[in-house]
């Protein structure tokens, strides 16, 4: 239903838009399947859980050179960069809470940043949280739409191909809000272009 709808707006008008919340939650709720405790989610780049974030030899395993933790802190994934002291690692601490109140917009850019340069470094970033199912994803969502140009839907299909992934609805709410100030923003270049 909410790809109907999706593909019916960008017939209408010739262009994508982002789609209701409510679309968005459908989105992700479609045909879950498990997911294991790390998923590589696009070439090099890998969510996961807090067993993986503890467990050294599975990230040796997996040639982890860059750790994002989004769930960083005392009451949290208490990992820090202290943890992987004897590991070849470069580390990125999120102190985020689950929860919709929560304002994880203010992380986007940083963390894409972070990962766009681990990335362009031949790095392999492993991004998690407590589960690596919100906080994870959505920092994960924000870089493939800020980094990659994929839409919020797109960024969405891609990640769930590989991870059951549900950003809660608060942190869906600023992926949104994300997603429209970047089509604007493609808007307003390929509107400068044709000048």
């Amino acid at each position: 239903m909410a790809l109907k709808k999706e593909k019916e707006v960008v017939a209408s008008k010739g262009e994508y838009e982002p789609p209701p919340l409510s679309e968005l939650q459908n989105l992700l709720w479609m045909n879950r399947h498990s997911t294991g405790h790390v998923n590589e989610v696009w070439p090099n780049l890998y969510i996961g859980d807090s067993y993986t974030a503890r467990d050294k030899g599975a990230l040796f395993n997996l040639g982890i050179t860059h750790i994002v933790n989004a769930a960083d802190g005392r009451y949290h994934v208490n990992t820090g960069a202290r943890f992987y002291s004897d590991m070849p690692v470069l580390y990125y601490g999120v102190e985020a809470d689950d929860h919709p109140e929560f304002d994880l917009s203010l992380f986007f850019y940083p963390t894409a940043r972070f990962i766009r340069s681990a990335l362009s470094q031949k790095g392999r970033v492993f991004v998690h949280c407590a589960m690596g199912i919100s906080r994870s994803a959505a920092l994960v969502l924000a870089f493939l739409m800020i980094c990659e140009n994929l839409t919020l839907v797109d960024a969405i299909k891609t990640v769930r191909k590989h991870r059951d992934v549900c950003p809660n609805s608060g942190f869906l709410s600023q992926l949104r809000e994300l997603d429209l100030a970047l089509m604007l923003e493609r808007k307003r270049k390929a509107a400068l272009y044709k000048l």
